[in-house]
């Protein structure tokens, strides 16, 4: 009795194929990029420059090692950061309470604005959790983007985010400059 041959396979389109898959995976797939805490550092400052700021212009906001936040030197509720942020940052024309204002010229809109000249002031110790640290961050930035979102709509009759034109997000960047101090951590007493 004869024996069968069996055919054979050809593995050159095998290879083909699993590189075709291969491809078809690298194109398809997309990467998660992590992204940080987007904050522009000012200019380097030189050493024998006095910087002088005035306390009504500055919102100090200390976080403890205890995750205990203070605003100004009082206990406040993370919860509560953002609305205080977007208080005090918010032009009050003529109130010592609130931070200074100044008439800016914006070229982009062609007209002078009142801008505030307040600042926020950070500073945390260094056994702050980092959840407590990054809600703090959190808040501050919804602050400023609620700021700059009422700014926009009253403006431009829509979002920031919702801008395409780099002309008015210039406008409104100039209107309301994320004004963020972040001091180096340092050991702060629960008072």
């Amino acid at each position: 009795m004869a024996k069968r041959q069996v055919p054979e396979i050809n593995a050159g389109t095998m290879a083909d194929i699993a590189f075709l898959l291969l491809i078809f995976f690298l194109v398809t797939t997309t990467m998660d990029v992590d992204t940080g805490i987007t904050r522009m550092l000012p200019p380097p400052v030189q050493k024998n420059e006095n910087i002088k700021v005035k306390e009504r212009n500055v919102l100090k906001v200390l976080v403890n090692s205890h995750d205990m936040l203070m605003v100004n030197g009082k206990r406040m509720d993370i919860n509560e950061l953002k609305n205080k942020v977007v208080d005090f940052m918010t032009v009050h024309p003529n109130n010592p309470n609130y931070p200074e204002v100044e008439e800016k010229m914006i070229k982009e809109l062609g007209k002078k604005m009142l801008v505030s000249k307040g600042i926020v002031s950070l500073k945390n110790d260094r056994g702050t959790s980092y959840k407590m640290y990054i809600s703090v961050q959190d808040a501050l930035a919804a602050a400023f983007n609620e700021m700059r979102n009422q700014t926009s709509r009253n403006l431009f009759g829509m979002d920031y985010h919702l801008l395409v034109n780099k002309q008015k997000i210039k406008a409104v960047n100039k209107i309301i400059p994320i004004r963020i101090s972040e001091a180096e951590p340092e050991n702060i007493e629960a008072k």
